[in-house]
């Protein structure tokens, strides 16, 4: 939920300087093949740290209290390579990737027809003052779209990426028949609600803080590179909005996991007996549980993407410089 956001923001939001610019080289189709495979590339390379921050949001699912202060990042990172191998870190990734690009195109789409459609409201049109607050809610709107309907892909993800010594789930289409089979259809919808009520926040809190800095940098020193401004300001805007969402992030984690390797019977809950468990067991901390993996990927993450889109933006445009000539 946060990379997403975070990534939105940093591909949509940091060329707007010259966004416009690029659409007179590159079309839709290739805007959208570099944003899905800036986001392919910068989810396998932090793919380790997105995958410990999953284990330790549902760590307090299986142990008690006294095992839950000994989980540390390196225990854990050495626990992986002992017992799974040093490839298990990157379990869960094929079906990120195979996410992020359906993930990107339902954002891309609805993004700009959500705008259209709220610039026609008197006083949010392009010409207003107010038109940030019709990006902004058109981008929360994509977010829930997107969101919706990607979101078994999401649950896949979870169930594969938690698999330790043991595989239930055998890989993407396995793991979606199974869990059809052993909870219906609505398995693959656990933790929808938490992640929609996640998603608003989150894209408001990383364009607001985005915007702001980059604004606020620009004006102070205007001959500093671009991109140096952009990696800076998406960073510490993903910064801010994993901190705000991240409790939610995890509520929808433990969801995801309620009734995974057939134990459906067992464990049903909702968004507020989920919160109350994690209160009643871990305390205000357990919901910050993995927050530090969290934190060290927003960089490299948000830079990888970055660099990756700039550059194949470049190369997408230079080919067709190539064909016109």
């Amino acid at each position: 939920m946060q990379t997403e956001a975070r990534v939105g923001v940093v591909v949509d939001g940091c060329p707007s300087m010259g966004r416009r610019q690029d659409h007179r080289h590159i079309g839709t189709a290739a805007h959208l093949a570099a944003g899905g495979f800036a986001g392919a590339v910068s989810k396998t390379c932090t793919a380790p740290l997105a995958r410990l921050t999953i284990l330790f949001q549902v760590a307090g699912m299986h142990s008690d209290v006294a095992a839950l202060k000994k989980y540390s990042i390196w225990h854990e990172a050495s626990r992986i390579v002992r017992e799974e191998g040093f490839g298990a870190f990157w379990k869960g990734n094929l079906v990120t990737i195979v996410h992020r690009l359906p993930y990107s195109a339902i954002s891309f789409y609805s993004y700009e027809r959500y705008k259209k459609l709220l610039q026609r409201i008197p006083g949010l049109d392009e010409d207003s003052n107010y038109v940030g607050v019709a990006r902004l809610l058109g981008g929360g709107l994509a977010g829930i779209t997107a969101a919706s309907v990607t979101y078994p892909l999401d649950v896949v993800r979870t169930r594969l990426a938690t698999q330790k010594t043991t595989r239930y789930y055998k890989g993407i289409i396995h793991a979606v028949s199974t869990i059809c089979r052993d909870e219906g259809v609505k398995g693959l919808y656990k933790g929808l609600g938490a992640t929609l009520l996640g998603v608003g926040p989150s894209i408001a809190i990383s364009f607001t803080v985005y915007e702001s800095l980059r604004s606020h940098w620009q004006m102070e020193r205007p001959l500093d590179s671009t991109a140096v401004v952009s990696l800076f300001s998406g960073s510490l805007s993903g910064i801010a909005s994993s901190t705000a969402t991240f409790p939610l992030d995890l509520v929808k984690r433990r969801m995801q996991l309620q009734g995974a390797a057939g134990t459906s019977s067992v464990c049903k809950s909702s968004i507020t007996v989920t919160v109350r468990q994690i209160f009643q067991k871990e305390g205000l901390r357990g919901f910050y549980r993995g927050i530090g993996p969290e934190y060290l990927k927003v960089v490299p993450s948000v830079g990888i993407a970055f660099m990756t889109y700039e550059t194949l933006k470049s190369l997408l445009s230079s080919i067709d410089k190539d064909d016109e000539s």
